[in-house]
């Protein structure tokens, strides 16, 4: 698969007949790593286009499961018209997946909540515990039961049942329960159908995310150009995400502690949405950012530096004063709603006017901004935190590492550093990797590969690498007729030997070897261990 997709420089490219069969076998393995990789209680957030969405769908419902399918939601990511195609596409989709839907589900983070939601609670009654706003008490009657029938006494004695086809939605003794608290409201002269009064000092859950998330509240991709641009300079990278988006993603499935990964880091958005939130709200949260393209060092994580460090910035900064809020004609047309909003911008303005060059207000497409902006020429305070750039090297693949010489046993070296990255998921640098041991005359024979330059003249198996608790020995030589030979078996005197040198290191010793001329209790009480080299060496001996 790696050859074939391998074939063109981009392998979706739109005139390949092939594009869609590649992109779904680029995308499955990693998909199939991504579930190993996720909590059980965690959830996948993919991002995508018209283009593959539906067979995205797909592919996600065989790996999660179509029951661990959670929601599909529309990202406003541009308000600008496209006038140059026949229709403007200003969305993209974000499909979720979670490990176990159902635990994903009793985690789920609710969303900050805001200063228009704030502003629909009030006080009319002057109840001592706060603001409150009311619901209604009344609910389908079609799996009622016959306790949420009855009559109701208005404080004004007018006498009242459920409306045709409802019920109540609370059963008599708790609906007076409720009326003594002072919990219920029947209208300001006590004639309304009754109401359920919800108090903002109980609101501790925040707000139920939808799944249409408008380009006011999660910003757009042009926003998110911008700000990297603010960030980095002149960065070419055409779709950033923004950091809104990434964070409104964040504040449903995350805790204070989760660890993020995102597998396609891109821009570094998740890093910058990551740390924002953090410094937010005090949490710990970390993050996970793999990217391999060429621009990993000098973009995605040169973002993340500049974003903890902080960065000279020059330009136009602006800043919200004011939450977006949606002001329609109907509203403004109101004298009291529109002297309140008035007002309220005006005490913005008074307040806020020696702070900033600027202050910008304006309604656009129904909603209200009042933004200060600055000419600033100043290092942009950073948000703290650390992380570690780290460069893999090639992939530990035995199948490539025997296709690199076909038909040839692989030199010294090189298998040791397969075996030891295999052994103890540490990397062997080459430079420190021993070369092999010298042949013996009795060993003699026609070999496939030449054995790597001689440094240690020895018939025992050569210590290729340690940790702190391994010491891991390899007796190997890239030659058929001494695979074949006693001479590549691992001896009783050879397992002594290397016992009286470790153990008093206090590692555990592993030996690589064809063969082994010794017991497993022998070796226990060596404390010595014993692994047989790979068979697909046999493999290339046989052809």
């Amino acid at each position: 698969m790696r050859e074939w997709l391998k074939k063109a420089a981009n392998p979706v490219e739109r005139d390949d007949l092939q594009r869609h069969d590649k992109w779904l076998c680029m995308m499955w393995p990693r998909l199939q790593l991504l579930k190993e990789l996720l909590a059980e209680d965690g959830a996948i957030f993919v991002s995508i286009d018209d283009n593959e969405v539906h067979r995205l769908r797909d592919l996600l419902d065989e790996v999660w499961g179509e029951d661990n399918f959670v929601a599909t939601f529309i990202w406003e990511k541009r308000t600008t018209r496209e006038n140059r195609r026949v229709f403007s596409f200003s969305h993209d989709f974000i499909l979720c997946y979670a490990s176990n839907k159902m635990l994903f589900e009793e985690k789920r983070g609710e969303l900050p909540m805001t200063e228009d939601v704030q502003e629909r609670y009030s006080n009319p009654d002057n109840d001592p515990r706060g603001d409150w706003q009311s619901v209604s008490l009344n609910a389908q009657a079609g799996h009622a039961t016959k306790a949420q029938f009855y009559e109701i006494t208005l404080p004004s004695g007018r006498k009242l049942n459920p409306p045709e086809g409802r019920c109540w939605s609370l059963s008599e003794p708790r609906f007076k329960e409720l009326v003594a608290d002072n919990r219920v409201w029947f209208g300001p002269k006590g004639d309304n159908a009754p109401r359920l009064k919800k108090f903002l000092a109980n609101n501790e859950r925040g707000l139920t995310p939808h799944t249409l998330w408008k380009a006011d509240e999660v910003g757009t991709t042009d926003s998110a150009t911008k700000h990297l641009i603010s960030i980095v300079g002149n960065a070419q990278f055409p779709t950033p995400k923004s950091v809104e988006l990434i964070q409104r993603i964040l504040e449903i499935a995350t805790d204070k502690d989760s660890l993020i990964l995102d597998s396609f880091a891109g821009s570094g958005t998740t890093a910058h949405a990551v740390l924002a939130l953090n410094a937010k709200d005090g949490g710990k949260r970390r993050f996970i950012l793999c990217e391999t393209e060429a621009y990993a060092d000098t973009l995605t994580a040169e973002r993340v530096r500049r974003v903890i460090r902080g960065y000279d910035y020059t330009g136009t900064q602006e800043t919200e004063l004011h939450p977006p809020e949606r002001v329609t004609w109907t509203t403004f047309g109101k004298d009291k709603n529109r002297n309140e909003i008035l007002e309220r911008i005006e005490g913005i303005e008074t307040l806020e006017r020696g702070n900033y060059d600027k202050i910008e207000k304006k309604i656009t497409d129904g909603v209200l901004t009042i933004v200060g902006q600055k000419q600033v020429k100043e290092k942009m305070p950073g948000l703290g935190g650390s992380f570690t750039y780290l460069e893999l090297g090639e992939a530990m693949d035995l199948e490539r590492l025997l296709a690199e010489t076909p038909g040839t046993l692989p030199s010294f070296p090189a298998l040791a550093r397969y075996l030891f990255f295999t052994a103890t998921g540490h990397t062997l640098p080459a430079a420190d990797t021993p070369a092999a041991p010298k042949p013996s005359a009795k060993a003699k024979g026609k070999a496939k590969a030449q054995p790597a330059p001689v440094t240690v003249p020895t018939e025992a198996p050569v210590l290729i690498g340690e940790t702190a608790v391994w010491r891991i020995y390899l007796h190997y030589r890239p030659d058929e007729a001494w695979l074949r030979s006693p001479a590549a078996a691992f001896t009783r005197t050879q397992a002594e030997a290397i016992a009286a040198t470790s153990n008093g290191t206090g590692k555990q010793a592993l030996v690589f070897a064809a063969a082994k001329f010794i017991n497993h209790r022998s070796l226990r009480e060596l404390k010595v261990d014993f692994a047989q080299l790979p068979y697909a060496l046999h493999r290339v001996q046989a052809e």
